[in-house]
């Protein structure tokens, strides 16, 4: 399932939020290393962020986020369950 730079993603578990960023910069056609240099953060910490290996500090993870045009909300589940499109309902028969 892949999204486009439009949609929200919700990110339930670890894993998926490396897959969304590495996306989302591809999408912007952005070289890990040139990504990384705007961003202010390693080759490394890119790479482990979008291969979910190791640890990436929350700041720089926030910093990747924003240099992607990316913000992160935080909330409890119940009020955001109906903020992020079900991925499985096609765009024309979302409500």
């Amino acid at each position: 399932m892949s999204r486009t730079r439009e949609e929200a993603g919700l990110v339930d578990a670890a894993g998926a939020l490396g897959p969304y960023v590495k996306a989302v910069r591809k999408g912007q056609r952005l070289r890990i290393d040139d990504a990384a240099a705007l961003f202010g953060v390693s080759v490394d910490t890119l790479s482990r962020l979008e291969n979910g290996v190791g640890a990436v500090r929350l700041d720089k993870l926030l910093a990747v986020l924003d240099g992607l045009g990316l913000s992160m909300l935080v909330g409890p589940k119940e009020a955001l369950a109906g903020m992020v499109p079900d991925p499985d309902v096609p765009r024309d028969e979302r409500g």
